[in-house]
């Protein structure tokens, strides 16, 4: 068990990396993320979320999935996990064939799965790993225990950087907690750290004035973070969004404030930017980017009548 007070090389080289830094083979290819993680139909979580997230950042993801959510965009109806042996058969074809600069952990789905993937995780130990801890409150007791408690004991030594939603985390880490104030973000980096995990992304810390803090912490110190107005609308699929962006920028070479600073940032716009494609909730658009910008196309509209106006008043002249 890594001890996180003195962070092994792997985590040295997250604090100490530079943007410039290739960390891909030297034909320059794109950076590669190995995730797991469910499939969801609707497209607000799961492996699709990690498929467009780290592609909008610029790495390329190889995904393994671990299940199927029966869902829609309001809430999850059912789960399927696969095969234990079939997961592992997926990840073992792709990593012997191409070199991962980080690997990404979502929705595991089984005991199985998640001892599965310790021992993948265990042979590539100098791959960062970038975990993301779900709200399980859908699932029954019984079965959110079990995983928990496979995940704690095999995944999270071997964990890089944690991320989870605060309350998600203070329910999971912190189950006795009987103080009257709700655990800090530092509260929830030692009870990690206990267990080895160097850094914890905690996300949606409330605050007084209608915020919600994000920050990026260590058991001895708070590394950054970023402050953002709390939305109305009610998201799915943003801790997705942040972990599998945060994995991708990682793996292009980014140091780990940096990189949490622009996946934050990434996550926000996706966030303003989001649309509702069913009855239920809202979902990140994480192509923000992609979509035309309003005051270009009224520019663009403006110029167009401009110039009929301007063919109309020549073809008057004419002779």
């Amino acid at each position: 068990m890594a001890n996180p007070s003195t962070p092994s090389s792997t985590f040295d080289s997250l604090m100490a990396a530079s943007p410039d830094d290739d960390s891909s083979d030297d034909d320059n290819s794109t950076a590669c993320v190995l995730c797991f993680n469910a499939s969801d139909p609707s497209g607000a979580t799961g492996i699709a979320a990690d498929l467009l997230a780290v592609a909008c950042v610029g790495a390329h993801a190889m995904p393994i999935t671990t299940g199927l959510y029966i869902r829609d965009t309001t809430q999850i109806h059912d789960y399927i996990a696969l095969d234990a042996e079939a997961v592992e058969s997926q990840a073992r074809a792709v990593l012997e064939d191409a070199k991962m600069q980080t690997i990404k952990l979502g929705f595991l789905g089984s005991p199985e799965i998640v001892s599965v993937v310790a021992e993948i995780t265990a042979d590539y130990e100098d791959v960062p790993v970038i975990a993301y801890m779900p709200s399980l409150s859908w699932w029954t007791d019984s079965a959110i225990d079990i995983y928990l408690d496979a995940f704690t004991e095999l995944l999270l030594p071997q964990i890089t950087v944690l991320v989870g939603n605060h309350s998600t985390l203070w329910r999971w880490l912190l189950p006795d907690w009987s103080s009257e104030r709700s655990p800090t973000a530092r509260d929830l980096a030692r009870a990690a750290g206990a267990f080895g995990v160097a850094y914890t992304l905690v996300t949606g810390i409330p605050l007084a004035d209608q915020h919600i803090d994000n920050v990026l912490v260590s058991p001895d110190a708070v590394l950054g973070g970023e402050k953002f107005e709390r939305f109305e609308a009610t998201f799915i699929g943003a801790g997705e969004t942040l972990s599998a962006a945060l994995a991708a920028l990682l793996a292009n070479g980014d140091d780990l404030v940096a990189a949490t600073q622009e996946a934050l940032v990434f996550l926000d716009r996706s966030l303003d930017a989001g649309f509702r494609p069913g009855m239920g909730h809202v979902i990140p658009d994480r192509m923000f980017w992609a979509q035309p910008d309003i005051e270009e196309i009224a520019l663009t509209e403006e110029e167009t009548l401009l110039a009929q106006t301007m063919d109309m008043h020549t073809s008057d002249t004419k002779h």
